[in-house]
């Protein structure tokens, strides 16, 4: 048993150590730091500055479509949890010809921080900016680059769907690039910080003592515009976790605001979404899915 659970255990960290790790924040410019924004930065503090990063999964040349996606894992925003959640998803979207970058983000929980609830944001923001500039590169499209967020990562998802204002204080060309994606995939995404909150989520990014007002506004049903990109919405009737009425104030909103989206709510599966799932219903998501993504060429 010790010897399978070993070899699992290498084999998963080959898989992972296989991805090409980038860093996209220019050198010493990662905003929101104390380390960094300190006049005398230490050596010693240096060495622990978490900072944000992205694991490339790209298909084969041959199979390549312009279309990219950055992936949100979820996590309550407290930690991030990778594995069926970002990096399978990551590898079904290889086999759809789309290019997948997971993203490794600040938590709202770390010490290094200024102003905690912004900080995921930057990163996302300036995560989307590096694969729109770097597009050439990998023969993709600066203007076919999607989100696809889970849980607490689907509320990071919408906030950078909906959230105009640039955080990255990127200079020069980089100001020009748009951090807005182009389209959105969500699947049990935390949308409500107020009655149907996941209250880990909200207590991690704004705090026990959240006003009325940070509530407000950082519940994302309230954040919907004509400007919010094509979004496509995947919940469990019991998830109990993050209750589906999240999905249905986000897809209602979008509705009101004439957003093009699509919402599947299915009624179990519970707080999860994974592409090994077996149920006869819900597994037919990624069918869904690819037939909305094939949609985003007409659109």
């Amino acid at each position: 048993m010790k010897k399978t659970f070993f070899l699992f255990i290498i084999f998963l960290f080959t898989q992972i150590a296989a991805q090409e790790k980038l860093m996209f924040w220019p050198k010493g410019e990662m905003p929101n730091s104390k380390i960094l924004a300190s006049k005398t930065k230490k050596k010693k503090d240096l060495a622990k500055l978490k900072e944000a990063e992205l694991f490339a999964f790209l298909p084969p040349i041959k199979e390549r479509g312009k279309k990219s996606v950055i992936i949100i894992p979820g996590g309550g925003y407290s930690k991030l949890t990778y594995d069926e959640g970002a990096f399978q998803i990551a590898k079904w979207m290889n086999t759809q010809g789309i290019s997948a970058f997971v993203l490794n983000y600040r938590l709202p929980t770390s010490p290094d921080l200024i102003q905690k609830e912004i900080a995921p944001l930057q990163d996302i923001q300036a995560s989307i900016k590096y694969v729109r500039k770097n597009a050439s590169k990998w023969g993709i499209s600066p203007d076919q680059v999607g989100v696809v967020g889970t849980s607490a990562g689907g509320h990071l998802a919408a906030m950078v769907s909906n959230i105009s204002t640039d955080y990255t204080e990127l200079k020069d060309d980089w100001a020009t690039i748009s951090a807005i994606p182009d389209f959105a995939i969500l699947f049990c995404p935390v949308i409500d910080l107020g009655e149907f909150a996941h209250v880990g989520s909200r207590n991690s990014l704004l705090g026990e003592n959240a006003s009325p007002e940070k509530i407000h506004e950082y519940s994302m049903q309230n954040r919907v515009t004509d400007k919010t990109p094509p979004t496509i919405l995947f919940h469990n009737q019991d998830d109990t976790a993050v209750p589906p009425m999240n999905s249905i104030l986000y897809f209602k909103a979008m509705t009101k605001h004439k957003v093009k989206g699509s919402m599947f709510i299915f009624p179990k599966g519970g707080h999860r979404f994974f592409v090994t799932d077996k149920d006869a219903m819900s597994e037919n998501w990624k069918k869904l899915c690819s037939d909305w993504l094939e949609t985003m060429n007409n659109k």
